[in-house]
């Protein structure tokens, strides 16, 4: 483990720049029609606007992960940081609709860097009790950054230019490159080969997975495209568990998945990801289509959950001495679920207070709670040299669960509302996909309640067990 002398500093240094990765997934969303209008964007075009940064996001996410491991965080999380940095220039510049998505491509490549080799770095310089509060605080970090995206989009958006949301990226990764370089040390490097082929079926399955998924919104689960595409993924992925099966220093270690709680961490994540994809995407829509707010006022909207879901993150570190964390991320999705589900009643005749800000704080609570146990479920027992790798698949959960939940749940509101036009249309939309998003909830609450809950039980028995077994030989 590397020295940390400077905690506060190093903290601060890995949050932002997620952070900055984070807005970047959510500001998008309220710049959309204003970049449609700007660039004169076909429907296709502006879908591509977003789906190549998730495109390349989740197909680089385990290799970006596990190139830390191999030639030194700090030094791969300065190359991220440089790149996103460069791709958002690119994209405050671009002059036409293909140089706009070829950059949204580039600054994929480099948030699948920061992302994982951030809670990487955490593992690498934290541990014990600093660990927990750092986890708490890159969980606020997750939730803030998603909403926040929302509110500073829609106000740059407004009061300046679509544009300005991205080239405000560009100074905050210089000083974020600053401060890498001078308060984080380098972590040590893994020798031996870098697993090619592992590397090659990871990225290629995941990309043609994400595709496949991207495409299926628009082209349908039919669609010859799509289904070539989830094959191929499918079939890469089979390669890849053969192949990580075989090497010394595999790409996406199999030991992570022995661990059942560690498993059941990223299928709850990647359910609840879908779910709050949708929660965040279909409501920008029901305020702005439905209930006639400018960017900045859906932006504004977005506040009851912000500052609750901020509030119950902090608290989670005091939560977490009297409460296990199973208990807590059950109680999280739990009170999520009923704020989704409230949230999907909304109508064009209801208040903006009852219908979607009460719901919202619900939604913020429960997200708040189920962050932190989430995050340090999928890093649960990880080996130093397994880090980097456990991130990694910890993002890809979570950017695979968006992918996979934008495209079912916008395939299910593109069937709802038939017979309606305006406001009324969008909030039948609205409504069905919500509602197929608390299903989502309802499943991961299953996740959670059949695997995590029973593997923290048996968890906590076996350490019990282990420290009772010295005082008994010291009585004897």
């Amino acid at each position: 483990m590397p020295r940390n002398s400077k905690p506060g500093a190093i903290l601060a240094i890995i949050l932002i720049s997620y952070f900055m990765i984070l807005l970047d997934n959510s500001v998008i969303f309220t710049g959309l029609p204003s970049i449609r209008a700007g660039l004169d964007l076909s429907p296709t075009g502006l879908s591509w606007v977003q789906d190549a940064y998730t495109l390349v996001f989740g197909g680089l996410l385990l290799l970006g992960a596990r190139a830390g491991d191999l030639v030194g965080r700090r030094r791969l999380f300065v190359i991220g940081l440089g790149v996103f940095g460069t791709a958002s220039l690119l994209i405050g510049l671009a002059p036409t609709g293909w140089w706009l998505i070829a950059a949204r491509a580039l600054q994929g490549v480099g948030a699948a860097i920061v992302a994982p080799t951030s809670l990487a770095l955490i593992t690498a310089y934290f541990e014990g009790e600093a660990r927990t509060r750092a986890v708490a605080w890159y969980a606020a970090t997750v939730g803030i950054g998603a909403s926040l995206g929302l509110l500073v989009g829609g106000a740059l958006t407004d009061l300046i230019s679509w544009r300005a949301a991205f080239l405000v990226n560009v100074p905050i990764a210089v000083a974020m490159i600053v401060g890498a370089r001078a308060v984080l040390t380098e972590t040590p490097r893994q020798r031996g080969r870098f697993d090619v082929v592992g590397a090659l079926c990871a990225t290629l399955g995941m990309g043609a997975l994400v595709f496949g998924i991207i495409e299926s919104g628009e082209a349908g689960w039919g669609s010859a495209r799509v289904i070539v595409a989830l094959v191929v993924g499918v079939l890469l992925l089979a390669a890849l568990v053969v192949t990580e099966a075989r090497v010394a220093q595999p790409v996406m270690p199999l030991r992570l998945f022995a661990s059942r709680e560690r498993s059941g961490a990223y299928a709850a994540r990647a359910l609840y990801m879908g779910a709050m994809i949708g929660f965040f995407f279909f409501t920008t829509q029901l305020l702005q289509d439905a209930l006639g707010f400018t960017p900045l006022q859906a932006g504004l909207g977005f506040l009851p959950m912000s500052l609750v879901n901020f509030g119950v993150a902090l608290a989670i570190p005091r939560l977490r001495t009297r409460l296990s964390d199973a208990v807590l991320l059950a109680a999280g999705v739990l009170i999520t679920l009923v704020g989704m589900v409230w949230l999907s009643r909304a109508g064009v005749e209801d208040g903006y207070l009852s219908s979607v800000a009460l719901p919202m704080v619900l939604v913020g609570g429960g997200q708040g709670l189920a962050f932190a146990p989430l995050t340090s479920s999928g890093i649960a027992g990880v080996a130093f040299s397994d880090a980097g790798a456990a991130s990694g698949l910890i993002n890809t959960a979570h950017q695979l669960g968006m992918a996979l939940g934008l495209a079912v749940l916008s395939a299910v509101a593109a069937g709802a509302g038939a017979g309606l036009t305006g406001p009324a249309a969008v909030a039948e939309h609205v409504g069905a996909a919500l509602t197929a998003a608390s299903v989502l909830l309802a499943v991961a609450l299953l996740v959670v309640l059949v695997v995590l809950v029973p593997a923290a039980r048996s968890h906590r028995e076996q350490r019990s067990s282990a420290a009772e077994r010295p005082a008994v030989r010291a009585a004897a």
